[in-house]
């Protein structure tokens, strides 16, 4: 893109900023890194109305860096839970141990210092040193990718290799040489509320006339979808042992799906579930009832849950050992639970 070009393109995006852009953002007012950290990971595939919330409880709970490496993991996830995507709370987790372990709680300044954290990739790092040193960064988050490609008539799915190359090339291009984090906020403002997936607000859009999407009346068509194909279907039974009023949860394995996270027993069969609570948690089943299947989503396959409600009587202490233990309702709500796993145990009368 032409110097000229691209200064306008800036100029203007700062200045529609500075009248009509987002500025009470409860991370703006701060060039905290760690605050600052905090509200990137967590807008990480997140929208603001939902991360507001969740950063303030942490804050409240974790008012610095130290706070948070000193707390287990179960309580970290305990306060992320339903927030999704829970490996950014174990990266989150992960990231605050490194930086008072190896830097002596002092966060990296630079992105490259910053993408060496757990979970903090290219595009985050870079914010991340924009709002808190005021570095000249260039960022190219998902609501980025989407402006850039309508305005450049960017051709592809964003999300592939050649693409990206393509937009992060672009994003440089029309970098400022300075007020580099009104730009920066700019973008995401633009992307946010103006350029939106669905019924973009063009005519509010401050850098329309030079917009290629408008002018070639493909603001619909850009960017391009992702390339569609069929999710996998998958089943599970979900074991809910009572006992009273008690409810058997265990712990998952670190790694993989909900790890670290409290969940439900998980079985290929109704039989296999049937035969675990007497092989594996040491009970006798007064009666069994098969609940109404619970559908849930995930970014590579969907999965459809049938819970299988058993009463118990424990004969062993089982079921105690690592791993696995029983709680009352209101405990095991308050746990770190995959959010399905919440909305079976809120069933339970």
């Amino acid at each position: 893109m032409k110097r000229g070009g691209a200064q306008t393109f800036a100029k203007r995006l700062i200045e529609w900023q500075a009248r009509s852009g987002r500025h009470a953002l409860p991370w703006q007012a701060t060039r905290d890194p760690y605050r600052i950290w905090l509200s990137e990971v967590m807008l990480q595939q997140t929208q603001v109305a939902t991360v507001i919330p969740y950063y303030q409880r942490f804050l409240e709970r974790f008012p610095g860096v130290e706070a948070l490496a000193r707390a287990s993991l179960d309580e970290v996830l305990a306060l992320w839970s339903g927030l999704g995507y829970y490996s950014r709370g174990r990266n989150l987790h992960r990231a605050a141990r490194q930086v008072v372990e190896r830097c002596k709680g002092r966060f990296p300044r630079t992105r490259e210092g910053l993408e060496a954290l757990p979970g903090v990739g290219r595009s985050t790092a870079a914010a991340i040193a924009v709002f808190s040193a005021g570095a000249r960064e260039t960022i190219l988050d998902g609501n980025v990718k989407r402006v850039l490609a309508r305005h450049f008539a960017v051709e592809g799915y964003p999300g592939s290799g050649y693409v990206q190359k393509e937009l992060w090339s672009l994003a440089e291009s029309v970098l400022p040489s300075k007020s580099i984090e009104a730009y920066t906020q700019a973008l995401m403002d633009l992307g946010a509320g103006v350029c939106t997936r669905a019924r973009p607000a063009c005519m509010s859009c401050p850098v329309r006339s030079s917009c290629a999407a408008r002018r070639l009346n493909r603001i619909a068509e850009l960017p391009a979808p992702r390339p569609r194909k069929a999710l996998p279907r998958r089943e599970t039974v979900m074991l809910i042992l009572t006992r009273g009023c008690q409810v058997l949860l265990e712990q998952r394995s670190p790694a993989g799906l909900w790890g670290g996270l409290w969940s439900l027993p998980q079985f290929d069969s109704v039989e296999e579930a049937l035969q675990a609570c007497s092989a594996r948690f040491g009970c006798d089943v007064a009666s069994h009832r098969q609940l109404k299947p619970l559908a849930h989503a995930f970014s590579h396959y969907a999965l459809t849950i049938l819970p299988l409600h058993c009463e118990a009587r424990l004969r062993s202490s089982r079921a105690a050992q690592p791993g696995a233990v029983w709680l009352a309702r209101g405990p095991a709500l308050a746990a770190p639970l995959p959010a399905p796993v919440r909305r079976l145990l809120l069933q339970l009368e």
